[in-house]
């Protein structure tokens, strides 16, 4: 139990030193908006009453205010300044648009669906986690976002996926998972993203109710994961924020930050609002290193689906500068021989101050 106590307090840790740290480096320009939005993400299967596949996720991630320019801005820390010099496309300026720097810290679980074998389970998926960080640029006109974010990480056990389920476990009351030793060997991991998204919408001013359609193509390339993804999602309600929906855990996902001071965490005294949405997104998978196994040793895995959906079902609810979501999420299958679909549940909290 001691172990579990020393991990939770290093996660607990590095959350704090991720916000203290973004707070310190970045900060808006004087003639722009101020508001930074902070985005903290929990999914898990037992919100359908099931421990297995896709099991478990935390993510934080801090979006910056807008910034005047992702190359010569001060208010981005000089490393990241160095960075971008390097890149290219980053020294074309267009006016009208907003730019934004996102970090994210997180974490997922995969496991096999008998908790009780010891063995290696060679026709179920391999018990896996990723330990990641991400640093993702965003490029904003009123109805389009585009997003461009690497993530770095490992996977294996050094992510520490055993040891934050058998903390959870603990703290739960539940039976352990015994078979973490056949997991996935230490990797270091990284997943390059893209991701464009259209937005169109319309609102009633003297009754705020609303809707929206929000479309999204990307591309995600590394060792982690490589597909092609295209999806959309629809929001209906009263005060539909002005942002670029909502999003489970993936890169590019970072979808919640405020875009003009109608938004109703801005507005008056009509600071709230609730609206439901529903979604979709379909990847044509090239590469998943949870069911195709280790890329450069041997290892457990299975064969993975090429074509893989989600179809997604959810609430929010605006009060002041906060934002509360969930979403019931379905997944069809990923490899051959799985049981059946999967189901989790996707819980997000995010705040603008």
């Amino acid at each position: 139990m001691k172990c579990h106590s020393n991990i939770a307090t290093r996660w607990v840790s590095s959350l704090l030193f991720l916000s203290l740290f973004l707070s310190w480096t970045v900060r808006a320009d004087r003639d722009q908006r101020e508001e930074w939005t902070l985005n903290l993400y929990v999914e898990n299967d037992l919100f359908s009453e099931t421990d297995q596949d896709y099991t478990s996720g935390i993510q934080l991630s801090w979006v910056s205010p807008d910034i005047s320019d992702y190359v010569e801005s001060e208010e981005l820390p000089a490393w990241v300044r160095r960075l971008n010099r390097n890149l290219t496309f980053f020294h074309q300026s267009h006016e009208g648009l907003k730019r934004n720097v996102t970090m994210t810290f997180g974490q997922q679980i995969y496991t096999p669906q008998d908790l009780n074998e010891t063995n290696l389970i060679e026709d179920d998926r391999p018990y896996a986690a990723w330990l990641f960080l991400g640093l993702g640029y965003q490029t904003r006109a009123e109805d389009q976002l585009d997003t461009l974010e690497v993530q770095l990480g490992i996977v294996g056990p050094g992510a520490y996926g055993q040891e934050a389920q058998d903390f959870i476990h603990d703290l739960r009351g539940f039976e352990k998972f015994k078979g973490w030793d056949n997991q996935l060997r230490n990797e270091p991991g990284i997943v390059a993203t893209w991701e464009h998204k259209q937005k169109w919408r319309r609102i009633n001013p003297e009754t705020r109710f609303g809707y929206d359609a929000i479309t999204h193509t990307g591309l995600s390339l590394g060792n982690v994961s490589s597909h092609l993804n295209a999806g959309a999602e629809v929001r209906i309600g009263w005060a539909l924020p002005d942002d670029f929906g909502t999003s489970a855990i993936r890169p590019g996902g970072q979808n919640s930050t405020p875009d003009s001071t109608w938004d109703p965490r801005f507005v008056g005294e009509k600071k709230w609002g609730l609206h439901a949405f529903a979604s979709f997104d379909i990847r044509l998978v090239g590469r998943d290193i949870f069911l195709d196994g280790n890329s450069f040793k041997n290892s457990h895995s299975v064969t993975k689906e090429s074509i893989v959906a989600d179809a997604a079902l959810g609430i929010a609810y605006i009060i002041g500068g906060g934002r509360l979501s969930y979403a019931q999420i379905f997944r069809t299958k990923e490899f051959s021989g799985q049981g059946s679909s999967h189901s989790y549940g996707s819980l997000s909290f995010s705040y603008t101050f």
